[in-house]
């Protein structure tokens, strides 16, 4: 059990976090976005366009763990707009671990990143004293058109928030994949968990394609990729960043059977699962038709989920028993199970 001079596993709550982002360093004029809660990137003004920068490590998984690396870094590259253009890699290993481990793992990082068109410029490898299992971060940088950038914070006052793909798809995944075991014995069927580990493809956590179609459809005013504490923290956190309130239909939140089902299986809340692979939209209610559209005719699923609204009204949830707050994870559901 944490206590109040203990930090639990996951992400650290908010009211440090912003305590944290005091710590700046050295002010440089050329920074456009520094640190902020709900902001998962910096830019840097380098003279014609901007220069995006991100990092994030992989500490729930260590299957496919160079493939998940690429991903979730890359995705919060293109939710503001930018091109993911180059990778470096920070791999620390568990004492007694074999060379294929870090050929596995730096293979699966090349094959991603060449499918993303991204080059590996750099990084750090070592075996580290006292993991349990291996730990990559990823430092990527991409570039973006000073007029192409997106930010968290650039949600409007009756935006739609538009969620694009099911919600806990990287939970599903994770969840099947750690608890395999644990699965078949309560009675899971082999194909089902093969389905549910399959997650990580299809659906698939990324959504480097989906930003890419939300910027070229419509006028997109915010987008943020929910990953640890789900998409009700993401919800906060792109409220936040906007200084506004928001409105969110329980019903409305789209996930697929085997997501509820691992879920419930675990008593985790849904809306509190690592969501990678779902996108986040802010957007005038009147280009929204025509961003569904879009999805519609490639295939991709998407819903409207709520809206923006004053900071003053909070950020609310509307269920079959009500309203109330939505819930905030600063400690993911899943980090629970680890």
């Amino acid at each position: 059990m944490s206590t109040p001079e203990t930090l639990p596993v996951g992400k650290l709550h908010s009211a440090l976090l912003k305590r944290l982002l005091h710590y700046r360093g050295t002010p440089d004029p050329r920074v456009v976005q520094g640190p902020a809660v709900g902001e998962d990137a910096a830019v840097i003004d380098i003279g014609d366009r901007y220069l995006v920068a991100k990092t994030d490590p992989i500490t729930f998984v260590t299957e496919d763990l160079g493939w998940y690396l690429v991903q979730v870094n890359a995705n919060d590259l293109a939710t503001t707009g930018a091109t993911p253009r180059w990778l470096l890699v920070t791999l620390l290993l568990p004492e007694g671990a074999a060379p294929a481990l870090a050929e596995a793992v730096c293979s699966q990082v090349d094959a991603a990143c060449r499918a993303l068109g991204i080059a590996i410029v750099g990084g750090h490898t070592e075996v580290t004293a006292g993991l349990d299992r291996p730990i990559a971060v990823g430092h990527m940088l991409g570039e973006v058109h000073k007029d192409r950038w997106i930010h968290t914070g650039g949600a409007r006052l009756g935006d739609d928030l538009v969620l694009v793909k099911p919600i806990a798809i990287e939970a599903t995944s994770i969840l099947a994949r750690a608890f395999a075991d644990e699965l078949r014995q309560r009675g899971y069927a082999a194909e089902s968990i093969a389905r549910a580990e399959a997650y990580l493809y299809k659906p698939g956590i990324s959504v480097v394609r989906e930003a890419r179609i939300a910027l070229e459809a419509a006028r997109v005013h915010a987008m943020h990729d929910p990953t640890e504490g789900g998409i009700a923290t993401a919800i906060h956190e792109l409220a936040e960043a906007a200084g506004l309130g928001a409105v969110v239909e329980a019903s409305a939140i789209p996930i697929t059977p085997e997501s509820a089902a691992l879920c419930a299986e675990f008593r985790l809340d849904p809306l509190g699962v690592i969501s990678s692979g779902a996108l986040l939209v802010a957007l005038d209610p009147r280009d929204t038709p025509g961003l569904q559209a879009v999805y519609d005719r490639e295939g991709i699923p998407c819903a409207i989920i709520g809206r923006t609204t004053k900071a003053s009204e909070g950020v609310m949830l509307l269920s079959g028993s009500g309203v109330c707050d939505l819930p905030r994870f600063d400690q993911d559901e899943i980090a629970r199970l680890f």
